[in-house]
């Protein structure tokens, strides 16, 4: 499969058949209909991916608790993994000293540093949950975002689009990221370089 990119993307039949490489225990249900799709983007304030939200219209995994549930999820636990990557970054800022140079200088007061840098986080990219930790950029203007293994500060490509990261985590195939750069995504890509 080439690279995804807005030359080459992602179509409904390569979706399937990544869907079709995912392990037995992973369930996956019919395709989630644009309207459904729109739904999940209105409710939670994003815009899925182009890539993204091909697959997720070819196939919706499910099985364990790794795969968020666009459809019928719990609305607590979908805000929570919405919510992880800034929480992590926010984490790291107030126990282990993280703060990016390109911010202004870091109060003295904890509570100070915690409330600049929600104010700067507020404006970076939104990361939507695609398994576990895994996180593709929400961009509907862009095809071919990396995926990022996200884990507080502790952020790595694993894969250079969706379908190289699908082919990573469950192909057994080492990711692309080795041959060709991840692509940069604001303010995340920091951690990646």
């Amino acid at each position: 499969m080439k690279p995804i990119s807005s030359e080459s993307p992602l179509t409904p039949e390569d979706a399937r058949a990544l869907l079709a490489m995912l392990p037995a225990q992973v369930e996956v249900g019919p395709g989630m209909s644009e309207r459904e799709l729109d739904g999940v983007e209105e409710r939670w304030g994003f815009r899925f991916a182009p890539e993204h939200r091909v697959l997720l219209g070819a196939g919706l995994p499910t099985g364990s608790r790794a795969w968020p549930d666009w459809r019928g999820g719990d609305p607590e636990e979908l805000s929570e993994r919405l919510a992880r990557p800034v929480e992590g970054v926010l984490f790291d800022v107030e126990h282990n000293g993280f703060w990016h140079p390109e911010w202004a200088k870091r109060p003295a007061d904890p509570r100070d540093a915690l409330d600049v840098a929600r104010s700067y986080l507020a404006e970076v990219p939104v990361m939507v949950p695609v398994y576990s930790h895994r996180y593709l950029p929400a961009d509907p203007g862009r095809t071919g975002s990396p995926v990022l293994s996200m884990y507080q500060t502790d952020i790595i490509c694993y894969g250079v689009d969706l379908a190289d990261y699908l082919h990573h985590e469950f192909g057994g195939r080492a990711s692309a990221s080795q041959d060709r750069p991840c692509a940069t995504i604001p303010f995340w890509s920091y951690f990646v370089e």
